[in-house]
Parts: C-alpha cells; structure tokens; sequence
C-alpha cells in the first residue's frame, strides 16, 4: 500500500485522510499549525463509528486509525510518500509557496495533488523543477461520502501522471473526472456555477422562492441526478434515446436560452431574499448541527448506493 501525506488538516485534509487510510495507505498529516493535526484526529476520531454503523469501513475504526500519524516537520511528512494531497487556503501565494517548499522534498516519483477548488494549477506550479509530476485532485466534500474528485492537469502535467493519479483514486474507491486540460472552474464549479446562475435568477425575478427552488432540486432533479448524470438521464428519457430526447426537446432549451444568459448580482437585493428564506428554514446558530446532519445524511445515501450497486447493479 502507498505512503500518503495530508497537508493541512482542515475539513478536506482530514475527510482525505479517511478516504485514503479506508483504502489501506498509512497516512502522515503536517499542518503549519502545530495543533491542528491532533485536533483533525480528534474530529475522526469521533466520525469513524458513524462510518462503520453505515457500512462505508470495512475494518474496526481502531484498525483504520492505527494507519494514521502526525508527522512533527513537513520533511518528515514527504519522507518516502507516493502521494501528497495539499489542501491548504485557496490563495495562490499559498499554494505556490507550498509547492515550492514541497517539491524538492518528496521523493521523484511522488504524486503532488492540490485539492484547490478554484486555482488553475499553471498557475502555482509552472516554475517548480518537478512540475511534471504536479495536478489538481479536487473534491466534493466530504470525499469519505462523496467519490467523485476532478483530476485536472496542467499543460506540463505528464500524461502518465494523470493517467496514474486516476487509477490510484480509482482504486481508492474514488469516481475520477479526468480533464484532458485545466479550465477555470473545472468540470464541477462550471456545472454547479450554470445551476445557480439560475436559482438566482428565478429568484430575483420573483418567479419562485429559495426554498422552492431547493424543492425542486432535492425533490425533482436530484432524485434522478444522485444515480445519473444529465446525458444518461436523456438518453432514457425520450423512447429512441439521446438523439431522439434532441430532437423532440432542443427547440424547448432554444427557445428559453436567450432568457438564461442574464446575470443577476448574487451580492444585490436577491441576497436578502435568499438569505432571509434561508434563516426561516434554518436559524444561523443551527448551521454547524445541519452541516453535520448533511454528513450523515450523505454516508446515509453513499451506503445505499453501495447496496443499491450490488443488488441491482450500476
């Protein structure tokens, strides 16, 4: 199994952290913050029995802590790694910093993945003597729950590299989206970024509520989109498939395109509508216990879609 380092320990590097310990890799965590990596031990610590009672470990918690360790200096960390996965602030001073300070250290044949959301990877790794060897791993949060992740190169990333980050994901129990090369936003932002350009939208226009628009999605949409993504759902639903749901169903997409491509000011006065919409439904000192029922509920759903697969297949 692979030596993996977790570089800063906030929320994602400590969800990596279980995913990548799950799949059998001892794990080293370093943080520039001395505390930190105890206080994300403490947090998993507390989250693997809930892990166990959905069926997404397949060993005692016990056993799958023993895998993880804090390491006291970055070096210590990158000593003798296969994989390091930073997850520090979305700055790319940071991020460029970080690598530097990472690259001559790892040993050559070590992966070096940034779990940045938003920053292209060109632009903190362009100068560094490894470069090559450099990519984004991006996750959805909490990637113990949720298997997707975007594997995106930058324009010096070797092929290899990304060929062989997918497949150590993969093995991971991981749901690779490879890009062929970076794009701001990636695949999962721009996808995202279309959805809420349009709930905004709709809301500010005064068509429909925040809340009946979360209705829609959590009730409608997501329903299919939890098992399927948008291209098999049109491929099942017209009679001949994809070609024929475009052939009944574009001139419905091209007639309301023109009015999807104003953009709303999501800080304006829609702001205050979704936002007092949102405290109705959720007082803001219940935020924290949501964010935890929404991890549970997504271990919930991650364990019926492991049952699901198996006896019904995928």
């Amino acid at each position: 199994m692979a030596r993996v380092a977790i570089i800063a320990t906030g929320f994602i590097g400590r969800a990596w952290a279980i995913s990548y310990a799950r799949a059998g890799h001892s794990i080293a965590l370093w943080d520039a913050k001395p505390e930190a990596p105890a206080a994300a031990l403490a947090y998993i610590d507390a989250l693997l029995p809930d892990l166990a009672a959905n069926g997404l470990i397949d060993e005692p918690p016990a056993a799958l802590r023993a895998r993880m360790s804090v390491a006291p200096t970055l070096a210590a960390a990158l000593d003798g790694v296969d994989w390091v996965q930073e997850n520090t602030f979305e700055d790319v001073v940071v991020k460029r910093e970080i690598f530097g300070r990472m690259d001559p250290l790892a040993p050559p044949g070590a992966i070096l993945a940034s779990s940045t959301s938003a920053i292209l990877p060109s632009l903190f790794t362009e100068d560094l003597a490894g470069r090559r060897r450099c990519l984004v791993v991006h996750p959805l949060n909490p990637p113990y729950a949720i298997p997707a992740a975007e594997v995106v190169p930058a324009p010096w990333t070797d092929p290899a590299v990304a060929e062989r980050a997918a497949a150590f994901l993969r093995a991971a129990g991981h749901a690779p989206i490879v890009m062929q090369r970076e794009l701001d936003g990636f695949v999962m932002n721009r996808l995202q970024g279309a959805l809420l350009e349009e709930a905004f939208r709709l809301v500010a226009d005064g068509y429909a509520s925040a809340e009946d628009v979360d209705i829609g999605l959590r009730e409608g949409l997501a329903l299919r989109w939890s098992f399927m993504g948008p291209f098999e759902t049109i491929d099942l639903n017209a009679p001949g498939g994809v070609r024929d749901y475009v052939e009944r169903y574009q001139q419905v997409y091209t007639r309301i395109h023109p009015s999807m491509t104003r953009r709303v000011d999501w800080a304006g006065p829609v702001l205050e509508s979704v936002e007092a919409d949102r405290r109705r439904t959720l007082p803001a000192d219940k935020l924290m216990d949501r964010q935890a029922w929404r991890d549970r509920r997504l271990m919930a759903l991650a364990a019926h879609k492991r049952r699901a697969a198996r006896e019904i297949g995928s």
